[in-house]
This record gives structure tokens, sequence and C-alpha cells, in this order.
């Protein structure tokens, strides 16, 4: 498992993978619904992209971000448990 602690991280892991898999920028663009523009951006680390595409583009490499140190958040999200205003929060 890999420790990431920075954009730069993110977008190395990301080229990494991708060419190991022996894909191009544009083939990874493709099949997660993005431009290669974002690809490109987001393997050199720009910080200001979209989270939610950049999960995508994880998520069609077969990469997973799991967060140590977080056992038990998210818990009870939206199910009324917690403060009693269902926001699961305590």
């Amino acid at each position: 498992m890999a420790v990431i602690r920075s954009a730069s991280e993110i977008g190395d892991t990301i080229k990494f993978t991708r060419k190991s898999q022996g894909m191009t920028q544009e083939q990874l663009a493709a099949v997660a619904g993005v431009g290669v523009r974002f690809v490109r951006e987001l393997e050199q680390g720009k910080e200001s992209c979209h989270l939610g595409k950049a999960l995508t583009v994880f998520s069609m490499l077969g990469l997973t971000l799991d967060v140590l140190g977080m056992e038990g958040v998210g818990r009870g999200m939206g199910s009324g448990r917690g403060n009693g205003d269902g926001s699961g929060w305590g």
C-alpha cells in the first residue's frame, strides 16, 4: 500500500498505474469519461482537480482510496443515530 501525502504523489500513482496497464492518457480519459486535459493535469499533480473526477479515474484503474485511522467514522450517517438530527454526528 502506498502512502500518499500530496497531489503530486496522487499524480505519480495514476501515471504509474496507467502505464503499467499499457494505457495512454487518451484511453484512460475515454474509459473514465473525463477529458485528456484532466488526466494530464491529474498526473502532473495539479491541486485544483475535481475530486469526484479523480476518484472516477482511480476506480477505472482499479485503485481504491483508503483512509487510515478513521475507524467508525461515517457509521450511522443519515440513519438517525447520533445527536438526533439525522446527521450521524454526536
